[in-house]
């Protein structure tokens, strides 16, 4: 599970932390599906990664928003609305990591989870707002 560059939306700050979200996921993955090693050695790796998501996403959201109402993005309200859904996700795993222990089954969905989301949230979602760049130009570069 690779960055690609045809992720880019053109916004530094937020094409840097995807970069960042992928590298974090796939050594996340990795390790959750490694055989070789035993599952109690990978549990500092699966409380890590939480701790990460839990911290990164609100910081990675809040530029992602700021970015889309510099730019008047229309998309704005629902775009933030699948944020605050994802936020709410990694938090209800959370609890449940509190509750069950760091049980292998959970961490499995857990990693699945992200995973997709990401996938889909970079290339679908955030994808709408580059092409709403991308749209914007064009009208401007039309109207001289």
């Amino acid at each position: 599970m690779m960055w690609k560059e045809q992720y880019r939306l053109g916004m530094e700050k937020v094409d840097q932390q995807h970069r960042e979200l992928f590298d974090r996921l796939s050594s996340f993955i990795q390790t959750v599906r490694d055989d070789d090693m035993e599952w109690e050695e990978k549990i500092p790796e699966v409380k890590e990664t939480l701790e990460f998501m839990k911290e990164y996403v609100v910081v990675h959201f809040d530029s992602e928003e700021e970015f889309q109402q510099e730019i008047d993005y229309p998309g704005f309200e629902e775009h933030k609305k699948i944020h605050e859904r994802f936020k709410q996700e990694v938090a209800d795993f959370a609890e449940q990591f509190e509750e069950e222990g760091f049980e292998e089954e959970l961490a499995q969905e857990f990693s699945g989870k992200l995973m997709a989301w990401l996938i889909n949230h970079v290339t679908g979602d955030d994808q709408k707002i580059s092409d709403y760049l991308d749209q914007r130009g064009k009208d401007e570069s039309d109207e001289s």
